[in-house]
């Protein structure tokens, strides 16, 4: 029994820090080096679309980068619209040109990215790059639950002490009778709760609510 216990809670332990390391790589930002080795530079084989399917190959999240490296003389690199990357427009990007030679842009939102040479004819040649970045769903996870308002108890409706009984009025008095003599009606009473009975009431909840902590600490060493 003892050895069963000590198997169950070395599972438990490999199982958090199983989860921790996932949470800590979750958080990690990445750089990733467009192109690899060959870096930013028109495809040896301009009719394949060689940099998205890199791209496709690895997991972009929010927080991590990409680093263009490539030569100060011959290119460059633009962020543009979709349109733009489709029709290769060179005119308009959405950030002012890269021109340093290694540009690290870092992804600061989820979604797609387009990304095409600052030379027309380089990104003719497919010269260009989609990278689509997931949610940050760590967020989702460590965010709490809000939990729901607690309805407001209708107030108790107020009771009324029903009309005192009105005597009866007295009978006509013959003329050898006397005058009948009203008795007072009580009050009614309410009978209040001796003390005695609200500690020991207390006392049974109280010992009730220790044996179900125990009750329930004992069933979580066991299983």
């Amino acid at each position: 029994m003892a050895s069963s216990k000590c198997d169950q809670k070395r599972v438990l332990v490999l199982l958090g820090f199983f989860c921790m390391m996932i949470l800590f790589q979750e958080t990690i930002a990445m750089e990733f080096q467009v192109g690899g080795k060959n870096g930013w530079s028109v495809p040896s084989d301009p009719t394949v679309q060689s940099y998205n399917q890199w791209a496709e190959k690895s997991r972009f999240q929010i927080g991590d980068s990409l680093l263009f490296v490539y030569s100060l003389e011959k290119d460059s690199v633009l962020q543009v619209t979709k349109d733009d990357y489709s029709n290769c427009n060179t005119g308009s990007p959405i950030a002012p040109p890269f021109k340093d030679g290694h540009t690290s842009f870092k992804f600061n939102h989820s979604g797609p990215y387009y990304f095409i040479s600052g030379v027309k004819e380089n990104c003719q040649k497919n010269e260009k790059l989609l990278v689509i970045v997931m949610a940050d769903r760590t967020a989702k996870l460590a965010a709490p639950l809000a939990s729901p308002p607690l309805a407001a108890s209708p107030p108790a409706p107020a009771t009324t002490s029903p009309p005192p009984l009105a005597a009866s009025p007295p009978a006509p008095a013959g003329p050898n009778s006397s005058a009948p003599i009203l008795s007072p009606t009580m009050a009614p009473t309410t009978e209040t709760e001796s003390p005695n009975k609200n500690v020991a009431s207390f006392l049974a909840e109280t010992f009730l609510g220790l044996a179900g902590a125990i009750g329930s600490s004992i069933l979580f060493l066991i299983f």
